[in-house]
């Protein structure tokens, strides 16, 4: 029995019966726990940052309802995790239980898709931030530089992700402390945000501008927004807004070993956050939406919600709604940060990662510190490409950073799919934990299935006509490069599975027997 502990609690007893010492603070709780996915999923930054994939591939139709509809589907995803983690609460999470599932192959693969999908997550919200945050600095300061610069605002991107690292470095409690005050400020926020752009602006858009009016931005079909073309492969995009902006909400697993009562807090932390974030999220996009004074602007400004906003409101209001969003963001890239680290320490916790000494070690405050760090400079590296200026219809998009958004997409959900596979598959002879679907698995899993594997194809779409190699204006700057990335990364994964991996990996490694401590 170790030192000084006289006692163990029922959540290191269940960790230790799954093979592990009980060695991060656990000094979270449920609310904590749910805070940290509903601050990741953040509509203050999805929805802001994201909001020119649902307006440029669909318009307001797209976005105002498809937003409910796929955010029926994330839940189901979200609720068959919460059977999962329950059962199985450790910071491996998604990786553990594709193991514990399918095997060893199945919880590697699993395992780097999920890796991936975090930090392609951490490195977007990030960049999103720094682009907000400069766009706050620019509407409250005339003496701050004129003109939007790819330079400027990748510095500030790189300042934000070494401000997270350093805040994730220093104290568990405090990164619990600042996802609570999140919360608050995610919900206050976007109220405020609701209420400014209902109150403030003299004119808002018909029903039938919010409901029925479609936008084809892409370059595709000619800018048809009707036949088979627009209707299987523009429109689908639009999707990825609301896919992007519900996911994270895995981080309520990878915190679980920090979590008091994990069986359940964990659990219903996934669910929750979705379905709040859904809620909220409609809300504010169709208060965006209300707010369009003159559709073909905003269509011109490449479907971005500053644009909206300076149609309907003095600089003032703007001002305050994109402080609000950023600082929402900012919050958003902490509990980033946090989650991507604690899946690189669970994973080389069981030697699946080159260097795992180095990342699997921690601090005397209990902190995976490299781990926060490496994860940060993969972030960085990932978003280069966002440093050449892209012009789509003579409109600043970043096609880079929806890249880097898709990559997330792709990876997390694709991570998502395997464990509820062999869930499914498991049917009555899987461990049920505290809390449970009660059989609803049978229909619910193959449902989140099919929705994964349709979003993830969708993610690998160009998101404009000069991305595509048949096109005559085609130029590499133009490509969504996240099947290039991810295929180079599925293919090294294979070739490293089949040279070395298989000889030695055997999935997770089993600290202790649960009879060592009790």
């Amino acid at each position: 029995m170790p030192e000084g502990h006289d006692e163990l609690s029922d959540d290191e007893r269940h960790l230790a019966s799954l093979g592990y010492a009980q060695e991060l603070n656990r000094s979270w709780s449920g609310f904590s726990n749910f805070a940290i996915s509903f601050s990741i999923i953040s509509i203050l930054a999805g929805c802001f940052t994201s909001f020119g994939l649902g307006w440029n591939n669909g318009g307001p139709a797209a976005i105002a309802w498809g937003w409910p509809i796929i955010s029926v589907f994330i839940l189901v995803i979200g609720l068959s995790m919460s059977e999962l983690v329950s059962a199985f609460p450790t910071s491996g999470g998604i990786y553990w239980w594709a193991s514990k599932l399918g095997g060893a192959k199945a919880g590697y693969y699993t395992g780097w898709l999920n890796l991936i999908g975090l930090i392609a997550i951490l490195a977007s919200v990030a960049y999103g931030a720094a682009t907000f945050l400069d766009l706050t600095l620019g509407t409250f300061s005339e003496s701050w530089l004129a003109g939007y610069s790819l330079t400027r605002t990748f510095i500030i991107f790189i300042v934000i992700l070494v401000l997270s690292a350093i805040i994730n470095i220093f104290s568990s409690h405090l990164l619990a402390v600042i996802n609570n005050v999140s919360v608050w400020w995610h919900v206050a926020g976007a109220a405020a945000v609701i209420l400014i752009l209902i109150l403030v602006p003299e004119h808002h858009a018909s029903l039938g501008d919010v409901f029925a009016k479609t936008v084809n931005n892409t370059g595709f079909f000619g800018g048809s927004t009707s036949g088979v073309g627009w209707l299987f492969f523009v429109l689908p995009i639009s999707a990825i807004l609301t896919q992007y902006t519900i996911t994270g909400y895995d981080a309520s697993a990878h915190l679980s070993e920090e979590t008091k009562s994990a069986a359940d807090g964990a659990a219903k932390g996934i669910w929750r956050s979705i379905l709040y974030s859904a809620i909220g999220g409609w809300i504010l996009l169709l208060t965006f939406l209300f707010a369009v004074q003159d559709s073909d602007k905003v269509t011109a400004g490449g479907g971005a919600v500053s644009v909206i906003f300076a149609q309907a409101m003095d600089s003032k209001w703007v001002g305050i709604v994109l402080l609000i969003s950023t600082a929402g963001q900012l919050f958003c890239t902490t509990a980033c940060q946090t989650s991507s680290s604690r899946m690189l320490f669970a994973f080389s916790r069981d030697r699946a990662v080159p260097g795992h000494q180095l990342w699997s070690k921690v601090s005397k405050n209990k902190i995976p510190t490299n781990g926060v760090i490496v994860t940060a400079v993969i972030a960085a590296l990932i978003t280069l490409p966002a440093l050449v200026q892209v012009d789509i219809n003579g409109a600043p998009v970043p096609v880079a950073f929806f890249a880097v958004v898709s990559i997330g997409v792709v990876g997390l959900y694709l991570c998502f799919a395997v464990p509820i596979y062999y869930r499914w598959k498991a049917g009555d002879s899987f461990p049920v934990g505290k809390w449970n679907l009660r059989g609803h698995h049978r229909w619910m899993a193959p449902v989140a299935l099919v929705e994964i594997v349709v979003t993830s194809i969708i993610a690998l779409f160009p998101t404009s006509n000069l991305g595509v190699p048949w096109d005559p204006g085609f130029e590499w700057k133009y490509v969504n490069y996240t099947p290039i990335l991810v295929g180079v990364v599925l293919i090294l994964l294979y070739v490293y599975w089949h040279a070395s991996v298989k000889k030695w990996f055997t999935g997770p490694i089993k600290q202790v027997e649960a009879a060592e401590l009790t």
